[in-house]
């Protein structure tokens, strides 16, 4: 059972390109967005990482581009929790405008210390919160 959640967002003119579609790399931006709303959802906002001293490193990011996005588009990001571990996760993402797939793509993450190295979250006390979403992950 994957953890879902749905980021809406209107495309600003400053993420549009000479031709008024939307730059790519906007994309990426948004799936954080998304991530991060999933996991406020979740009861669990970045900064409660951060207080640890953890981050998530992004180790892979792909986008498919399957038709353009323009100023003004309202859009749903839909963002999916699909693996999780004490070193990883990983999302998958849908972007739509009304029912329309503009766009889908993963970013795949471990878990870094403020040095910047590899982290097992076992060892802190986040863990016991991340345990509770990856038991619900793999109901």
């Amino acid at each position: 059972m994957a953890l879902s959640s749905k980021t809406r967002l209107r495309v600003r003119y400053s993420e549009t390109d000479q031709m008024g579609i939307v730059y790519h790399a906007n994309y990426l931006i948004w799936f954080e967005v998304g991530r991060t709303e999933l996991f406020r959802e979740l009861d669990l906002p970045y900064t409660q990482f951060e207080e640890q001293g953890l981050g998530l490193a992004v180790i892979e990011a792909s986008c498919h581009y399957r038709k353009p996005s323009h100023y003004d588009d309202d859009l749903v990001i839909m963002t999916e929790l699909d693996y999780l571990s004490a070193r990883s996760a990983r999302f998958n993402y849908h972007v739509y405008r009304d029912e329309i797939l503009l766009a889908e793509g993963k970013t795949v993450h471990v878990f870094v210390n403020t040095e910047g190295g590899l982290a097992n979250v076992r060892s802190y006390a986040i863990w016991t919160r991340l345990q509770e979403i990856k038991e619900k992950l793999y109901k």
